[in-house]
């Protein structure tokens, strides 16, 4: 299972990594009057999905999680997500509703468009200042980050590190956007 667990957690960064650096052939494959975002949107889910069941397989879970966990857990979410989970949820039922949860904080801010490269395939998307991305570079990769490095104690540190290498990576690619390589849209 090892081997297929890393192809599963690595599988979403080839997708990425593509539609960034060609994004016109994304825009051409969507067809006229296709939302290219809501698309990427979908089979993003799917390929998280992949890579949730593949670092899942690798896991031994065991209660309660170390104390680093929830500081780094919580925040990484908070960063990503723009419900409150302090309420009247129980801790496992947030943490569930957490993860489920689609809207985040950073879709929230930046939308569907501009959360799945929007500006990328053509589309207009406002720049956003208003935190975190106005305190943090980055911050739905940072939280994610914080929320993979939560989980060491469950899952091996080989598998951790590939989702946060992949994150990086993509971290690097897109801060060197091209405003001459975004798709033109079809009309």
């Amino acid at each position: 299972m090892g081997i297929l667990a890393c192809v599963g957690v690595v599988l979403p960064f080839p997708f990425y990594y593509w539609l960034w650096t060609y994004p016109q052939t994304w825009v051409d494959m969507c067809g006229r009057g296709g939302d290219t975002s809501k698309v990427m949107a979908r089979v993003s889910h799917l390929l998280k999905l992949v890579q949730f069941i593949s670092l899942f397989s690798v896991s031994s879970l065991s209660w309660p999680p170390p104390l680093y966990f929830w500081p780094l857990f919580l925040f990484g979410q908070f960063l990503n997500f723009r419900k409150n989970i302090i309420g009247s949820f129980g801790v496992v039922e947030a943490d569930m509703r957490i993860m489920l949860e689609k809207a985040g904080r950073v879709y929230q801010l930046l939308g569907e468009s501009g959360t799945y490269y929007g500006v990328r395939f053509g589309k207009n998307v406002p720049w956003v200042t208003e935190f975190p991305f106005g305190v943090i570079n980055d911050p739905q990769y940072v939280g994610s980050i914080l929320s993979l490095l939560a989980c060491l104690s469950w899952v091996p540190f080989l598998y951790i590190l590939l989702w946060v290498v992949g994150y990086v990576f993509m971290i690097l690619i897109e801060s060197k956007e091209d405003a001459a390589t975004r798709a033109k849209p079809l009309l």
